[in-house]
């Protein structure tokens, strides 16, 4: 017992001490078992509110899903492999066009459509009224007959289906430059317009007046004409005659002077090509 008595008898103050421990151990699991910081209910939403917030939601969803199903009118001689997934194709419906394109050939109808890519007749249904062919596919041929001097026909070829063969044609062309213009012809998606030649390196005034004599614009890329003053920088930079570095300039420029009113003032930043205004406005307005 003397032993257990020196090893357990404890001091006044330490006593005192326990005491106190025991007593904050004890307040600390009653604040853990009442909760001394109830919490706010929170403010009731009436029906009312709850309805016309449904409402909203609703004509969002509404409004995306009016967005995501409308087709905009599009030429499918041009359609991409990301276009044609959007449009519902098959991965073999889109190589069949691809490939019928690589040949040099044209689709004129719907129906030359899906026989080209074998669509069946209710996605052919869906696409039909989105269809847009140019003016020249009402005609019989692809080529503008004209009479020269000497009374002789001469056949006007489309440029943007021209061969380098064709276009070998032109004295002055040889073959280096009928392959730079088809390889240009490729890199912007088609020509537009006949001035674009300006852009092909190593044609000269002379042979460019004859390459318009023998040769027009009939079947034009399908793009849509993008606003300076809205388009995004991504969008410009995909646009021939730009980069990303000239595009953000642009866009930096557009919105420091809350907008452009001219393509002339764009000469003021650093790389524009102002000597090019002419064809980049087959791509931009102003509107």
């Amino acid at each position: 017992m003397k032993f257990l008595r020196s090893h357990f008898a404890l001091s006044r103050s330490q006593q005192n001490g326990i005491f106190v421990l025991v007593l904050l151990i004890i307040i600390f699991q009653v604040l853990l078992v009442i909760n001394i910081f109830p919490e706010e209910e929170p403010e009731a939403i009436s029906d009312e509110a709850i309805q016309v917030l449904q409402q909203r939601l609703d004509s969002i969803n509404l409004s995306k899903n009016a967005q995501r199903d409308t087709i905009y009118a599009f030429n499918p001689n041009f359609i991409t492999d990301f276009k044609g997934y959007q449009l519902g194709m098959s991965v073999e419906q889109i190589d069949r066009l691809l490939a019928y394109r690589a040949l040099g050939k044209w689709v004129n109808t719907a129906e030359d459509f899906q026989k080209v890519t074998g669509v069946s007749d209710s996605l052919l249904k869906k696409l039909k009224p989105s269809f847009r062919f140019p003016e020249w596919t009402k005609k019989e041929a692809n080529v503008r007959i004209l009479s020269t001097k000497d009374s002789l026909p001469v056949m006007r070829i489309d440029l943007n289906i021209a061969t380098p063969e064709d276009l070998k044609a032109i004295n002055g062309v040889g073959e280096v430059l009928s392959q730079r213009i088809v390889k240009y012809r490729r890199r912007i998606g088609g020509f537009l317009h006949l001035m674009q030649l300006k852009d092909v390196y190593g044609l000269s005034p002379e042979v460019l007046l004859k390459i318009e004599k023998r040769f027009y614009i009939q079947s034009r890329p399908d793009l849509e004409l993008k606003s300076l003053n809205s388009i995004t920088v991504s969008e410009l930079a995909e646009i021939p005659y730009f980069n990303d570095h000239l595009a953000r300039e642009i866009i930096r420029y557009r919105n420091l002077h809350e907008g452009i009113s001219s393509f002339e003032e764009l000469a003021k930043i650093d790389g524009f090509p102002s000597d090019k205004i002419d064809r980049i406005k087959l791509y931009l307005a102003l509107r």
